[in-house]
């Protein structure tokens, strides 16, 4: 159970992958999910499918919350629907969300194990003291209540286990990380090829994500602005727009960089998305926090080095051997010393290339999928 099935997300995709993952595997598997395509722009689906990759999905209208952020979104329909099907195990995704609360209160009458994944994320740094408060009262009500009644609860690296440990059991905390598909990430093409695709130019910067306030995208733009310009290459920013778009295109012409920094948008083919990875030079993701950070996967898949905040769990993502240059979220200082570091010396990101396709290698989508069916048969 998730909010958005079949659509663009880290969470999406996860939940995809492990479907593919445990219906190859034997099991059987039914999705349920509300109407939304787009929970930013709140855009409902237009013809929604009731089948994805051969697995039947059950979707319920989902309706705005009164308060953004704060209100929980309901899914009417969903209990009935549960307690009709009476699933062998449930499974949830994500925190703060109505959904995780109905498909505990089901787990909880028919005495069904209960899966959470939690993917937390803390309230943004950018949110006024009053909605940080009441944000973490809500992780102590889920807590208290859905967590409490959950089986067990699945998070991406030990960062978020230590984060969700706070105010959740500690010892029905289990580590999963997600994984990547090696060898559609094996065929890539090449980065002439890969260009003459995409249209871009022959360097350039590459940042994947939404374009969202937590994504630290300007603190990359101001970093950036201070590399000096003989030394900077075109910056790409590719992912949907969650509403900072329009603030980024000023604050890029404000600083002068509004001819060096390409608004890519969204690019939901997958050999375009792939092919706009092949054809960059470096990977860049400044964001405020991450509880893993799957396209951290993909880059280092891609064969390219990697810039980075030390948020999160992305430490444990590219690990302690060196597969990435790391720096403080809001260091501006050290931010451009990495990028100039990075633009600047080829050996070093042929190192930082090197190490990152031998990381990568620990993470598959068929490990995920054999250790979450090896959990739910544990349960």
């Amino acid at each position: 159970m998730l909010l958005r099935y079949d659509a663009p997300g880290g969470v999406e995709t996860m939940v995809r992958e492990l479907t593919r993952v445990l219906v190859a595997r034997g099991e059987t598997v039914r999705v349920y999910a509300s109407d939304l395509y787009d929970e930013g722009r709140w855009i409902r689906r237009q013809d929604p499918s009731t089948e994805v990759d051969g697995v039947p999905v059950e979707r319920f209208p989902v309706y705005r919350r009164l308060l953004p952020g704060l209100t929980l979104p309901l899914l009417p329909g969903l209990i009935s629907r549960l307690r009709l099907d009476s699933p062998e195990i449930l499974h949830a995704h994500s925190h703060r969300y109505g959904h995780v609360l109905q498909v505990a209160a089901v787990a909880e009458a028919q005495d069904i194990p209960l899966v959470v994944s939690t993917h937390y994320h803390p309230a943004d740094r950018a949110e006024p003291p009053l909605k940080r408060g009441l944000l973490r009262v809500q992780d102590h009500l889920f807590g208290m209540t859905a967590y409490r009644r959950a089986s067990a609860l699945v998070v991406e690296s030990a960062f978020e286990a230590r984060q969700v440990s706070d105010f959740a059991p500690g010892n029905k905390i289990r580590v999963i990380p997600p994984g990547i598909d090696l060898d559609a990430w094996g065929h890539l093409p090449s980065p002439e090829a890969a260009r003459q695709r995409t249209g871009l130019p022959s360097r350039y910067l590459l940042f994947s994500g939404r374009l969202a306030r937590n994504k630290g995208l300007p603190f990359l733009l101001e970093g950036f602005s201070r590399v000096p310009p003989s030394q900077r290459i075109p910056l790409v920013l590719m992912g949907r727009d969650w509403g900072m778009e329009n603030t980024l295109r000023a604050e890029a012409r404000q600083r002068g960089l509004a001819k060096e920094v390409i608004f890519l948008g969204e690019r939901p083919d997958p050999e375009e998305y792939r092919a706009t990875f092949a054809g960059a030079e470096a990977f860049v993701l400044p964001s405020e926090y991450e509880a893993f950070g799957l396209v951290l996967l993909e880059a280092m898949a891609s064969g390219l080095p990697i810039l980075a905040t030390r948020v999160g769990g992305v430490p444990e993502v590219v690990g302690e051997g060196g597969a990435a240059l790391l720096v403080p979220y809001g260091d501006h200082g050290a931010l451009v010393v990495a990028l100039t570091d990075l633009l600047g010396d080829p050996g070093r990101r042929k190192a930082l290339s090197d190490r990152g396709r031998e990381r990568v290698r620990a993470f598959t989508w068929r490990r995920t999928g054999e250790a979450f069916q090896a959990l739910y048969r544990s349960l």
